[in-house]
């Protein structure tokens, strides 16, 4: 199969080419993008998407907090093993407090803001308003990292909270209100931007690896008060609300955690985080399929100008 691929303003004949250079294509990722670094985001995009499905369905036996407590007991606990495995290096002391601002913002603040948010909003909607995150990712970049942004960025910027305004707007219950839930969940992806940002400089010195491992257990560390009372939910939620918690303990916290650290490693923050753009579709999708939940029109429409606005602040801005 004869393929015509544009490179550097010049058209060329390729003979064929595999399928996973097709979709690395077809989702915009260019040839300068390693295969390792592809699959890293794929493995980010999907599981991530599956996220917030699981969270939806662990939120009807579990609260916000214990929902957020237990996961991380459980991605904190897998960890062990492996981080004696793969021999991690202990922080040094100066570094030990950005360790521990990745895992209070990143995983402690940022998954309790979530939860909560989803308790009255849907999957697909706390996705799109989680991926104002790479909106003010990059605002965090021009500030604290030197990257530029011009006047379409800010515009785009503009966009996407406008965006999220609509989404809250839709989630709400009837009259002219604004689903609270939603601002939760907005809050939630402001504390994922700080450590999207502030784990950069220790991807130059850590792998991936040691950066998520101690980002998870200093975010449960945290949050180990929220596990008063825990004991009696457990034993009264159904095996579904267990397994999701369980599940969103290994893959979507450490396997895309690792992944995306991996990711971030290779490639600047603000580049990296416009591949987040796909999870919405995705959730939407494993939404429908597993919980039978579908966003409103509005939040729909709400998602949609989120992305345009995400769209412009990368692609122009």
């Amino acid at each position: 199969m004869i393929v015509e691929v544009v490179m550097g303003g010049r058209s060329r004949r390729l003979p064929g080419m595999s399928r996973m250079f097709y979709l690395r294509r077809m989702i915009g990722v260019g040839s300068s993008m390693s295969l390792s670094i592809f699959i890293a985001v794929l493995i980010v995009v999907v599981l991530w998407a599956s996220a917030f499905v699981g969270i939806k369905a662990a939120l009807i036996d579990y609260s916000p907090v214990h929902l957020a407590v237990f996961r991380y007991l459980v991605a904190s606990v897998v960890l062990v093993p492996v981080a004696l495995w793969k021999r991690i290096r202990i922080p040094t002391r100066s570094e030990i407090p950005r360790f521990a601002i990745i895992g209070v913002s990143g995983i402690s603040i940022y998954n309790i803001l979530l939860n909560i948010g989803e308790k009255t909003i849907t999957a697909a909607s706390s996705c799109f308003i989680i991926n104002t995150a790479v909106v003010i990712t990059a605002i965090i970049s021009v500030l604290f990292l030197g990257e530029k942004v011009r006047l379409l960025g800010w515009l785009g910027m503009l966009v996407s909270l406008l965006g999220v305004g609509m989404i809250a707007f839709g989630e709400s219950e009837g009259g002219v209100s604004v689903d609270m839930g939603s601002l939760f969940v907005f809050i939630a992806a402001i504390s994922t931007s700080i450590y999207f940002v502030v784990q950069k400089p220790l991807l130059v010195t850590y792998s991936s690896l040691e950066v998520v491992t101690y980002a998870i257990w200093f975010g449960t560390l945290t949050m180990l008060p929220g596990l008063h009372g825990i004991r009696e939910e457990m034993a009264d939620a159904s095996m579904v609300s267990t397994v999701s918690v369980v599940y969103l303990g290994v893959f979507p916290a450490v396997v895309a955690y690792v992944a995306w650290s991996y990711v971030l490693s290779r490639m600047p923050a603000s580049r990296a985080a416009t591949f987040l753009y796909v999870v919405p579709v995705l959730s939407i999708l494993l939404g429908f399929l597993l919980i039978n939940e579908m966003p409103t029109i509005v939040s729909l429409v709400g998602g949609g100008v989120v992305l345009s606005g995400v769209f412009v602040v990368n692609r122009f801005g």
